[in-house]
């Protein structure tokens, strides 16, 4: 399809001026001279005015084809007997289109404007399109052959794209045949490489008459798109005369829950990409490890013949001539500190030396051209330099004790962010794993950790959401056969772009294999893959029985990156956990407290379920009812304010530790 905009403005000199009103009595009048000229064409084009004003008249048109607009718009002109001069013909998107065909409506001058475009099955088609698809138009700028070729020496692709070019510019022969000899599938992994490459294909095909239509469509599919047949079909309608570019992000692993939707959109599409071969010229994108994405669509494409367009990996000498070009191109000379980046044993692809190229120039813009800006910093290095932000990073590097936790926290959280810094530089921007596990004993604050973190993920943008989802293994497993996966998949549904915390893992370990704690396991395992870089895990419990618990799923223990230990506290961090806690409760302790504390703490860190942080709060409140009792002894007019602020060594009383379980007794000794 093609769709046009004319507008035609009228003589200064003119005897009538046209208002809404007027063209709408206008309409009525020749309403069967124009049903009589549009009824034969009714399935293939359609006209009418866009729109009025005192300045001339705006005409829109949907065809088919567009070789017969001009006579279509002029024919259809004279029927309403218009005056116009220095008329004005585009070629415009469906989206404008659109808009012009929503006015006609509005004015009256047509009575439905979705009717149209319902006639043409392009009801279908918008901005959304669908669950996990974006869809947009794009209009082909032509250019000059020198101009294509001088651009096309940017992209490295000597191989593949100049080539082609070639074979372009070659033309045809004088046979009246029509239809597409090759279809194109191009694979790279930088964005502006693709669509530098898509807009160089374009602009050769148009000015060599391959592709009738400036206008191309692209999508971009994900995993998780929706596939409906029917707006496909549209979608390859629509784009009758010109181009389809097809952006597909599919995930390779076989064994992801989005593999089989990723089979099902490649298969429809390539289904599409044959009905339409010889009316739409159709561009496929995959990244270049997306191998198993290829082989799907070759094996569904049948006779279609496919070139494919990539970046050829250069060696140092071609590396050097590329940065040395790139650097005439903007009118300085590439020197030492330029071409020193480039090693020699190592290839190179374009998209690493533009960015290579771009730190220089950007260094020498500063320090040669405005030396004045010597000094200022790039953002990049302040990023490098600012620490994680936010007040729950504070929270945490406040936090008394857990010292390898923030530790391990910090480094997890620098790889994250290192992955999104330094990917120009050669980092393999992977997908990151973030899956913790959190061993400690009981009060080590292991679930205030876990929260914080999730904070700490939203504030420095390094998750989308950042909320955390607390379970056990009664919010996991279900009561009945079949119920544990759906429940599991739900909580991570739940939890994406989120923390998925799971306390006191270990519970989820049966004693018997094939038990719904097996399937919880085993489902956690499949959706912790699934949702690597959507979801962070964390599993918490103490240390003996997590260890236990991972040893019973190697798949498991393979897919945490990150072990945290919460040691237990010494005593000196307990006693500034205690100070901490006076001091929110607006309470002052003794040198007599403090003193009698030490000896309490000292004897509770050698049982055997010492609380940590939790044996502290009890110790705490109990402090505060032994003190409350003793004023009240002391009687009303005894007390004053700063005796209600104090806890003294009397208000500090020791907890009994819990008895030992007595031996069982066998029965009948």
């Amino acid at each position: 399809m093609q769709f046009f905009r004319y507008e035609g403005f009228f003589p200064e000199d003119a005897e009538q001026q046209y208002s809404a009103r007027s063209m709408r009595d206008l309409l009525k009048k020749q309403a069967m001279k124009i049903d009589a000229f549009l009824q034969p064409i009714r399935r293939e084009a359609f006209l009418c005015v866009g729109g009025v004003d005192e300045d001339g008249v705006t005409v829109v048109a949907l065809l088919k084809t567009g070789d017969d607009v001009q006579r279509l718009i002029g024919t259809y002109l004279e029927m309403l007997e218009f005056p116009v001069e220095n008329e004005r013909l585009e070629e415009i998107t469906l989206h404008v289109a659109k808009g012009l065909l929503q006015n006609a409506a509005r004015s009256g001058f047509i009575e439905d404007d979705e009717d149209v475009l319902e006639r043409f099955e392009l009801h279908r088609l918008n901005a959304r399109f669908g669950k996990g698809i974006q869809f947009s138009e794009k209009m082909i700028e032509p250019r000059m052959k020198d101009a294509i070729y001088r651009e096309a020496q940017r992209y490295l692709s000597n191989e593949t794209l100049l080539p082609e070019l070639d074979r372009i510019y070659a033309g045809k022969s004088d046979s009246p045949a029509t239809g597409h000899p090759v279809h194109y599938l191009i694979r790279t992994d930088s964005a502006a490489t693709r669509r530098g490459l898509c807009e160089l294909l374009t602009e050769a095909l148009y000015a060599n008459k391959r592709i009738a239509s400036r206008r191309y469509c692209a999508i971009g599919l994900k995993p998780d798109g929706d596939v409906y047949p029917p707006a496909y079909d549209s979608l390859y309608k629509s784009c009758i005369g010109g181009a389809l570019v097809v952006q597909f992000a599919g995930n390779e692993n076989p064994e992801d829950e989005y593999a089989s939707e990723n089979r099902e959109m490649l298969t429809l599409l390539a289904k599409e990409m044959k009905r339409y071969r010889n009316e739409v010229l159709t561009i496929f994108c995959l990244e270049r490890a997306c191998n198993t994405s290829r082989a799907i669509l070759y094996e569904n494409l049948g006779t279609v013949s496919m070139i494919e367009l990539a970046e050829e990996l250069v060696d140092a000498s071609r590396a050097t001539e590329h940065l040395i070009m790139l650097a005439a191109e903007n009118n300085v000379k590439a020197d030492d500190a330029l071409l020193s980046k480039i090693k020699p044993d190592k290839g190179y692809l374009a998209p690493e030396l533009s960015e290579l190229f771009s730190e220089w120039y950007n260094a020498l813009l500063k320090t040669d051209v405005y030396p004045q800006y010597r000094e200022i910093a790039s953002a990049k290095v302040e990023a490098v330099k600012e620490a994680p932000r936010g007040s729950a990073y504070d929270e945490l590097t406040e936090m008394i004790g857990l010292s390898e936790a923030k530790r391990i926290i910090k480094t997890a959280i620098d790889y994250r962010k290192a992955q999104k810094l330094f990917s120009e530089k050669g980092m393999k921007a992977e997908q990151l794993s973030m899956h913790m596990v959190f061993t400690g004993n009981p009060g080590t604050a292991k679930t205030t950790v876990a929260r914080l973190f999730a904070r700490i993920m939203r504030e420095n943008d390094l998750l989308a959401k950042g909320h955390i989802i607390e379970l056990g293994r009664g919010d996991l497993v279900g009561k009945y056969v079949g119920w544990t996966a759906p429940t599991i998949q739900k909580r991570f549904r739940e939890a994406k772009g989120g923390v998925l915390f799971i306390d006191e893992a270990y519970s989820l370990v049966d004693d018997r294999s094939g038990s719904y704690g097996d399937e919880a396991i085993n489902t956690i395992v499949q959706e912790m893959e699934n949702h690597r870089d959507e979801v962070v895990v964390i599993f918490a419990g103490y240390p003996d029985k997590m260890e236990w618990f991972l040893n019973k799923n190697p798949g498991l223990r393979s897919r945490i990156a990150f072990h945290v230990p919460f040691a237990d506290y010494s005593t000196e961090e307990l006693q500034r956990i205690t100070a901490l806690i006076a001091k929110k409760k607006g309470l002052t302790l003794t040198d007599g407290a403090k003193e009698k504390l030490e000896a309490v703490f000292d004897a509770a860190r050698t049982e055997p379920d010492f609380g940590n942080g939790r044996f502290v709060r009890t110790l705490m409140e109990k402090a505060k009812m032994a003190q409350a009792a003793r004023l009240l002894s002391a009687g009303y007019d005894a007390v004053n304010e700063s005796d209600i602020a104090t806890i003294t060594e009397a208000d500090i009383i020791q907890i009994a530790p819990k008895p030992k379980a007595a031996p069982k007794r066998a029965i009948g000794f």
